[in-house]
């Protein structure tokens, strides 16, 4: 069987779906690999790193795609000339294929999958259970993100993170805050740690303080009755009465930080609005936030996709899909993910696959199949 490594064109995106490393083993399990050119470069990985690993080169999409009974790619396929080019009409009809499917942003293009019988596995769907950690894209690359928020932040402040005492005096330590103690948030934590800044943390979910303080942060909570834990770890949607105390709590823990960053996300709603103009305005003169909800609607008033904005004196970072801008690693990782998934659809004695629909990984990912919408939470989509 043939499997198709595509470069990707959305926008901000610079990684791969595969490695030379997942090329080597999806080799030795059996597959032909076909490689689009350049799909690798901006991962650091060249066309004959690639060939090198047994891959064969093709010269476009279309053609890495034509044979192909796989194909694995990190976001969804482009499907109109607007987009730049219609990937979906150029897939093979019966393919099977593995990647970060959007499913609450694009529900629309099921359609168009199940009109080719695709197929169609979206990997952010994975449950939170231990046999699929080491295919939880989600958590590979939202700690990256939270990693490189830090980073970001840093090169924007005009300041030095940790307190340094020097013969002309002491410089003191960056107060930095960090609203949301998921993957992400806590990855910004221990990276801000590191480089020596004080840091608290805010989530509403009681059970991220220990998580929250055990790296050394401090944690800001709300006093309330209500519960923020939702589904699969997730922080849901709180009520009226809970979200006015929040922004009282979240106000008073901004004006005394150097430095926020932001990370809420409610999977399939737009991102909570946490830090206001008003908030941004009492923020003191070159102070920075990075906005890691830009993409989602944003947990800051005022950030714009992709641009760094400048209100009240405070630098507003909007810089989209984070793990991009370290496509390396974010890559490597991926590659991982997914090869890890297609390992669980594999037969190795019979050297093809074997679509499980009754084990809980693949029932979770599997959106289309045999021409339907298959999953259920957007079959009537």
């Amino acid at each position: 069987m043939k499997v198709a490594i595509v470069k990707e064109r959305s926008p901000y995106e610079m990684r791969v779906a595969a490695s030379v490393e997942t090329v080597k083993k999806m080799i030795a399990l059996g597959l032909e690999v076909i490689v689009e050119k350049g799909a690798g470069i901006a991962s650091a990985i060249r066309d004959e790193d690639y060939k090198n690993a047994g891959a064969t080169l093709a010269k476009d999409f279309a053609a890495a795609v034509q044979k192909a009974d796989i194909v694995l790619k990190v976001q969804r396929p482009l499907s109109s000339k607007e987009e730049g080019i219609d990937e979906v009409s150029l897939l093979p009809q019966e393919v099977t294929m593995i990647a970060m499917l959007a499913p609450y942003n694009t529900p629309e293009q099921f359609k168009n999958y199940a009109s080719r019988k695709i197929t169609a596995f979206s990997l952010e769907l994975a449950p939170r259970i231990t046999r699929a950690q080491s295919m939880d894209v989600l958590s590979s690359q939202s700690n990256l993100s939270g990693y490189r928020a830090v980073i970001e932040a840093s090169n924007l402040f005009g300041r030095v993170f940790p307190m340094m005492m020097t013969a002309a005096g002491t410089v003191p330590p960056a107060r930095i805050l960090i609203l949301g103690a998921g993957v992400a948030g806590l990855q910004a934590i221990a990276t801000a740690r590191r480089l020596g800044a004080i840091v608290s943390a805010f989530d509403v979910r009681a059970a991220a303080k220990e998580q929250v303080e055990s790296l050394g942060a401090t944690f800001i909570s709300v006093e309330s009755e209500e519960k923020g834990e939702g589904t699969g770890g997730y922080a849901k949607e709180m009520s009226a009465d809970y979200q006015k105390r929040q922004a009282e709590k979240i106000h008073e823990a901004v004006q005394k930080s150097d430095i926020v960053i932001t990370t809420a996300l409610i999977p399939g709603k737009p991102a909570p609005r946490l830090v206001t103009d008003s908030m941004v305005r009492d923020m003191k003169e070159g102070s920075v936030i990075v906005d890691m909800a830009v993409e989602a609607g944003g947990n800051v008033e005022g950030s714009a996709l992709a641009q760094v904005t400048e209100k009240h004196g405070v630098k507003i970072c909007g810089y989209a899909n984070l793990p991009s801008r370290i496509a390396r690693d974010a890559s490597a990782l991926y590659a991982r993910n997914i090869f890890n998934f297609l390992n669980l659809l594999w037969d190795k004695e019979q050297k093809k696959l074997n679509i499980n629909l009754e084990d809980d990984i693949i029932k979770a990912t599997a959106i289309t199949q045999k021409g339907k919408i298959i999953h259920p939470q957007f079959a009537s989509k």
